[in-house]
């Protein structure tokens, strides 16, 4: 078989068990197999691993692949061993044993696929190592975080593009981020490239990700909803702070759902165990910092939950990306408050980068704000941020639920008099008691009951207030001094509105008691795209053996079987190991391994 795609298209079937590749994959894999230098822009989810994994066994050499996450490269050396594929990565977290045998591999030059760190390339004795191992591809991941411009710098990302004249010969470098708009993907061909890469910017659409956003009311409540419409799924709950992580877990596991906390407060032992718990097992709920999950390869996460606003559209759109690895549908929430922005706000000022980079977070936050208060398709608002136009998905809460505009000039104009007229020099609560007439001890104190403001709000409830507050400053019609007080002032664009010279819609808030249903329904609709009715029993029995070859050999479930695979099992019900070398994801040493267990399980349900 002299053609390489055609041989790799072999290897995908069976060393994966994969009867096709997914969307954008193919062209890739066909560029690395030429030869060519490759940068490509691949949401998460959609296979970027396997366009460089396919390659390395499809041709002699060994592939470098250097990525920052350690649980990353311990996941993906798991599933490509079961696969059968000759694997190894080096890094701290290592047992004797391990390093003994990735080096034994090295030497007798069996190894296709060494994982290392970005840090570990700066030491001389791996610089050597590798330079006496005929490293034919270098294989960079999260390659943004070689961009200033990135939403996740590492400096130590900027020695990658001496590598290739430090280890000598002719080094095929491939470049793979889930996102870099055309700033960063600038930076990173000028630092990782000694010539011009072949460049390839896939749709950033993620059909099977349903968005959603809530205002916070009871935040604890809430997220305790949304995780009890996804009873026995696997999901990821993310908290900005480590007391939060601890709180929620421990409101979780009061209401019977199996949740486990992770931050890096933690002892190391009790982190490993928590996060293997989540991979080994179903239906396990882990509430996190974002730390976690940046290395999770595990492909059945049916859920992310923001109990907090992320730090801005990137990080949002790669945190989301962990749900729904496996193509079916997955659910997303995202909380937010007028806390939360202040607090993203102060963290961007407060910060040490330059003036500059402070100017393009700042950007960044204001466009995760207007997707928070978003009047119409969050997708296409999303999709437009990465420049990338789309029609209306139906598959978001705006879009399901409906949103109602309205002119909001009038309400816009009351909240900014009651900024001016008392001095620019009050937070929120104080001036939403002036609008609706609250006479409270601080509003006599100051004899804001005499002002004209005072009372001409009453219509609305303190809630709506608070939402017009959230929206005007989304938009930038109004701004907080967050080192004074949280106090508001009205920027240029809002004197226009407050004049009358321009006008502002707004969107009345969603009632916090849709999402609750709202993913009840979606639920059951994800639940139908798996297996049907009369194969649940199939399926749970398929699970329940997968999470004990998982145990016994201390691996992810995942690696066994995914969840597809088990849904296509329980579905299609092969009598042999022949039909079952048809199913999604079975290759032939999974097939040796596993199939007489699963067929075992698949008759005893025919009986």
């Amino acid at each position: 078989m002299n053609d390489p795609l055609s041989h790799a298209c072999a290897l995908l079937h069976s060393v994966f068990g994969f009867n096709e590749f997914r969307p954008g994959q193919e062209e890739i894999v066909r560029a690395v197999l030429a030869g060519e230098n490759v940068l490509a822009v691949m949401p998460t989810g959609s296979g970027k691993s396997l366009c460089y994994q396919l390659p390395a066994i499809t041709r002699p050499g060994l592939t470098l692949v250097i990525s920052p996450l350690i649980a990353l490269m311990r996941d993906q050396v798991r599933a490509l061993t079961a696969a059968g594929v000759a694997a190894g990565s080096l890094n701290s977290s290592n047992e004797p044993a391990e390093n003994a045998r990735v080096m034994g591999l090295l030497r007798r030059g069996e190894l296709r696929l060494l994982y290392v760190a970005p840090e570990r390339l700066a030491r001389p004795d791996t610089v050597e190592m590798l330079a006496e191992a005929h490293v034919s591809m270098m294989a960079i991941d999260e390659a943004h975080c070689v961009s200033q411009w990135g939403h996740d710098f590492r400096p130590e990302y900027l020695s990658l593009g001496n590598l290739a004249r430090q280890i000598g010969g002719r080094l095929q470098t491939l470049a793979f981020t889930a996102t870099a708009d055309a700033p960063t993907r600038g930076d990173i061909v000028e630092k990782l490239f000694a010539t011009s890469p072949r460049i390839f910017v896939r749709s950033f659409d993620r059909p099977n990700l349903k968005l959603a956003f809530k205002p916070k009311e009871r935040s604890t409540r809430q997220v305790l909803s949304f995780v009890q419409a996804h009873q026995g799924e696997s999901g990821i709950i993310y908290c900005a702070s480590r007391r939060k992580v601890e709180e929620l877990a421990a409101a979780l596991v009061a209401a019977g759902v199996r949740a486990l906390p992770y931050h890096a407060g933690l002892d190391k032992a009790v982190r490993d165990a928590n996060q293997d718990a989540f991979q080994q097992d179903d239906g396990v709920v882990m509430t996190a910092t974002v730390a976690f999950g940046m290395g999770i390869d595990k492909p059945d996460v049916r859920f992310v939950c923001h109990a907090d606003l992320p730090a801005n559209v990137e990080a949002y759109y790669q945190e989301i990306g962990r749900a729904g690895r496996d193509g079916l549908p997955a659910d997303t929430l995202t909380l937010y408050g007028l806390g939360d922005m202040q607090l993203r706000r102060l963290q961007i000022e407060q910060g040490e980068s330059s003036d500059e980079r402070k100017r393009i977070e700042r950007q960044r936050l204001g466009a995760l704000l207007s997707l928070a208060e978003a009047p119409r398709c969050r997708r296409q608002t999303l999709l437009a941020y990465f420049g990338e136009p789309s029609e209306t998905c139906g598959n978001c809460d705006l879009c399901q639920e409906g949103v109602e505009l309205f002119d909001g000039t009038i309400d816009a104009q009351k909240a900014m008099s009651a900024i001016v007229r008392t001095g620019e020099r009050f937070g929120m609560e104080h001036l939403v008691a002036i609008l609706i007439g609250d006479l409270t001890d601080n509003v006599q104190k100051f004899n804001h009951e005499k002002l004209p403001t005072f009372g001409v709000g009453k219509d609305r409830k303190a809630a709506e207030w608070r939402s017009i507050f959230r929206q005007l400053s989304a938009v930038g019609l109004i701004a907080q001094d967050l080192l004074e007080h949280g106090r508001w002032w009205v920027t240029d664009d809002g004197w226009r509105v407050l004049k009358g010279e321009q006008k502002i819609e707004l969107r009345k808030d969603l009632t916090s008691g849709a999402a609750g249903k709202s993913s009840r329904r979606d639920r059951r609709a994800a639940a139908a795209t798996i297996v049907g009715d009369g194969d649940t029993v199939l399926l749970d029995a398929l699970k329940a053996l997968r999470t004990k070859l998982a145990r016994a050999q201390n691996v992810p479930a995942y690696v066994v079987f995914s969840d597809r695979t088990l849904a296509e099992l329980a579905t299609h019900r092969p009598a042999s190991e022949r039909a079952m070398r048809e199913i999604h994801g079975v290759g032939d040493a999974k097939l040796e391994r596993y199939g007489a267990a699963f067929l075992e399980v698949i008759q005893g349900a025919e009986a």
